[in-house]
């Protein structure tokens, strides 16, 4: 926090009694290990201070909610957060995987991001291929999604835009 105000990044982080936000490890060799650590739990106190927060975003700003969430918080999380702000234009980018992702499709986030593997496991397929991925992003689009972007690790990134277009980055 102090770096980012040396750096003149203002902020507004919610400090919460017990705990600190979760600390995760990828470590790399031939193979890709990952150790992700346990969140605090958020008290229902704490959550209605985030919403307090939330709720100061004016049109055209821009929330981003991304990752697994606490335990404690519901699982609706991301569609109660959606809902709330529904009234404002807000551009809201959601990084989530399946349930938390599909459960805020109806109320149009400007974009989404899931990864091929995840995309797949929403329809119950392997996706592979930057082509492949293409048409799983369009019904997600159909079900309520602006923007799919789909990230492929080593194999770039497809964004299938809100206006129909394609980009495919390797």
């Amino acid at each position: 926090e102090g770096l980012l105000k040396e750096k003149g990044i203002s902020t507004e982080f919610i400090h919460i009694e017990n705990g600190t936000s979760r600390i995760n490890l990828k470590i790399r060799s031939d193979v890709e290990s990952e150790i992700n650590g346990m969140g605090p739990v958020i008290r229902k106190e704490d959550l209605e201070l985030l919403y307090e927060q939330l709720d100061t975003l004016k049109d055209d700003d821009v929330l981003v909610l991304a990752g697994s969430i606490p335990s404690g918080m519901p699982q609706s999380i991301y569609r109660d957060i959606m809902s709330r702000l529904q009234s404002k234009r807000i551009k809201i980018a959601v990084d989530a995987t399946k349930d938390l992702l599909m459960n805020v499709l109806a109320y149009h986030p400007f974009v989404i991001k899931p990864n091929n593997h995840e995309l797949g496991e929403i329809f119950g397929v392997t996706l592979k291929t930057r082509e492949e991925v293409i048409p799983y992003g369009r019904k997600l689009q159909e079900k309520g999604a602006r923007n799919v972007l789909v990230s492929m690790a080593g194999e770039g990134a497809v964004l299938i835009a809100e206006d129909g277009q394609v980009f495919d980055t390797p």
